[in-house]
Parts: C-alpha cells; sequence; structure tokens
C-alpha cells in the first residue's frame, strides 16, 4: 500500500514537472527593454565607481 501511495506521488510529481517546463513563455519586447535598462545601468554604475576611483586617486597623488 505504501509502495503505490509512493510510486503515485513520483508520477504525479513527474507530471507536474513535465506540464510546468512547457508553460514557460518567450521573452517579450518589454522584458527585453527592461534587460537593456538593467545592463545600461549596471555599466554606467561601474563608470561611476571608476570615475571615483580616479577621483581619489589624484587626490592622494597616484597617477595610473
Amino acid at each position: 500500500m505504501k509502495l503505490v501511495k509512493n510510486i503515485s506521488a513520483a508520477l504525479t510529481l513527474c507530471a507536474l514537472l513535465a506540464a510546468m517546463s512547457g508553460c514557460q513563455e518567450q521573452e517579450g519586447p518589454v522584458e527585453r527593454a527592461g534587460k537593456e535598462v538593467d545592463q545600461a545601468a549596471e555599466k554606467a554604475g561601474e563608470k561611476i565607481e571608476k570615475a571615483g576611483e580616479d577621483i581619489q586617486d589624484a587626490a592622494k597623488g597616484d597617477k595610473k
């Protein structure tokens, strides 16, 4: 009896996983635009951080 319940639970779980893997939608234009904005913000942050480091180095008299 316990074996039948375990097998039934395993089969149900496999069916749910198979069904959910097919539900993934394609990326839309808004999602792509959002990713591009995120990437641009990350690059801008890196450049601002680099500029801050350069300013600190200049204030200390270090040259790169």
